[in-house]
């Protein structure tokens, strides 16, 4: 048995669920005859109405962007003096946020980060493929899902004491008083939100992250301009 020190497995391909058309092909059917449940997404979504027209055809502005922002700050709860930052999915803040700390991503330095196993393949890959060592013993940066995917586990506050942390909170909607949020200690700490897997638009893509703000002005540096479609800056915000 592998002690602490061992290196954990990282698992490659990065295989997800939500391959409905891969299903049907093997087992027939059609998608209304489906109900997918290897995402956890809700499949009863909210309700899309018509869009402006310039949703589609401009450019979204800053303005909408803001609205957005400013919607999310009211819906989590989010402290002033944290920042948040928008993306196209979690799943895009997840593959940048090792980027955030680029000393540790070396073979000199060797960043190592904690992800409990099993959960979401996509930090422990994003991780191993900037350089970082997946293990348990002391490591810089510890993950945690909360609730866990695909376990449904919920963390305590006890687990928030790496020096660096990434609390990822895409399945926490359905019970937010038990967010960690409130607790996030003061340092570089991110706490990811997913629009899609609540609200059942997971085909929007678009998630945040909150944390200390030169993080999350950092992130959204390495994401770049119109990080959010117009159509999915008019939806979020209806």
């Amino acid at each position: 048995m592998p002690d602490a020190t061992t290196p954990l497995p990282v698992q490659t391909p990065r295989d997800h669920g939500g391959g409905l058309d891969a299903a049907i092909a093997r087992h027939g059917g059609d998608r209304r005859g489906w109900l997918d449940l290897s995402t956890g997404i809700n499949p009863t979504p909210y309700p899309v109405g018509p869009l402006p027209h310039d949703a589609w055809t401009a450019l979204p502005d800053a303005g909408a962007m803001e609205g957005l922002l400013t919607a999310a700050r009211a819906l989590w709860q989010v402290p002033d003096a944290l920042g948040i930052v928008a993306a196209p999915g979690a799943s895009a803040l997840i593959a940048r946020i090792p980027a955030l700390w680029p000393d540790l991503g070396s073979a000199q330095t060797g960043g190592r980060a904690h992800v409990p196993a099993p959960t979401y393949n996509e930090h422990g890959a994003s991780l191993a493929a900037h350089g970082w060592t997946l293990t348990e013993d002391q490591p810089d940066l510890r993950v945690i899902v909360h609730p866990n995917n695909p376990t449904g586990t919920w963390h305590g506050v006890e687990m928030l004491g790496a020096p660096r942390m990434v609390v990822d909170e895409s399945f926490c909607d359905i019970a937010p008083e038990r967010s960690l949020l409130p607790h996030l200690p003061e340092g570089d700490h991110l706490l990811l939100k997913s629009f899609g897997k609540f609200w059942g638009l997971a085909g929007l893509r678009l998630g945040f992250a909150i944390g200390p703000r030169h993080l999350t002005e950092r992130l959204a540096e390495l994401i770049g301009p119109w990080p959010v479609s117009g159509p999915g800056l008019a939806i979020a915000t209806a």
